[in-house]
Formats: structure tokens, C-alpha cells, sequence
């Protein structure tokens, strides 16, 4: 039954009993109105992530980014040991290292819970 045909009923039931049993019908009503409340927030608290869950994915993503970080800076270190020792020229470590900042700035900016 509805909210409105609830207090349709209530106000019909007050009309037919009289005003002896008015508080007995308000207190029934606001039962039946606090369990419609309790209901709803229930539901919408199933519909809401879990805060562990996403505690989880939080603790997950900052372990992908340390991970990439310190892959990036190990990668990016032995690749500029290397074309520095080699002939290579000036232009060619600097854009190595765009490209992992690049890398690293996108997939953080995408990561953000």
C-alpha cells in the first residue's frame, strides 16, 4: 500500500471509530511510515560501494602507481645511462623522459577513484 492510501485509510478508520481511537490510529500510522522510511534507506544503502570495498580499490590503485613510478624511474635511469654512453643524440633522452612523465600523468589522472 502506498503512503497516500496509508493516510486514506487512517483519516477513513478516524472518521469510522471517532475520535476515541485517534491516537491508536496515529501511532499505527507513523509505525507503518517509519517502516516505509526504514525500507527506503536500506535500499539505498545496498546500492551504495561498501567503504571497504572501495578502501580496497584505493590501496590496489596506489600499489599500480607505486609500481609504475618506480618502473618508470628504473627504465627511464637505465636508458639514459645507456644513450649517454652511446652516440646518440641530445634530443633523444629528453623525449624518452616525456614520454614516461606522460605515461605516468595519464594513468594517474584515469586511476582517481
Amino acid at each position: 500500500m502506498s503512503t497516500g492510501d496509508e493516510l486514506r485509510a487512517a483519516v477513513s478508520a478516524r472518521r469510522d471509530l471517532g475520535p476515541d481511537y485517534e491516537d491508536a490510529l496515529v501511532e499505527s500510522f507513523l509505525d507503518k511510515m517509519g517502516q516505509e522510511v526504514d525500507r527506503r534507506v536500506d535500499e539505498r544503502l545496498a546500492a551504495v560501494p561498501k567503504a571497504k570495498d572501495l578502501a580496497k580499490r584505493s590501496r590496489a590503485a596506489d600499489g599500480q602507481r607505486l609500481a609504475l613510478a618506480i618502473v618508470s624511474l628504473a627504465l627511464g635511469t637505465v636508458a639514459t645511462i645507456a644513450l649517454s654512453v652511446g652516440n646518440v643524440s641530445g634530443w633523444v633522452i629528453p623525449v624518452i623522459w616525456f614520454a614516461i612523465v606522460a605515461v605516468n600523468g595519464i594513468f594517474a589522472t584515469e586511476r582517481r577513484p
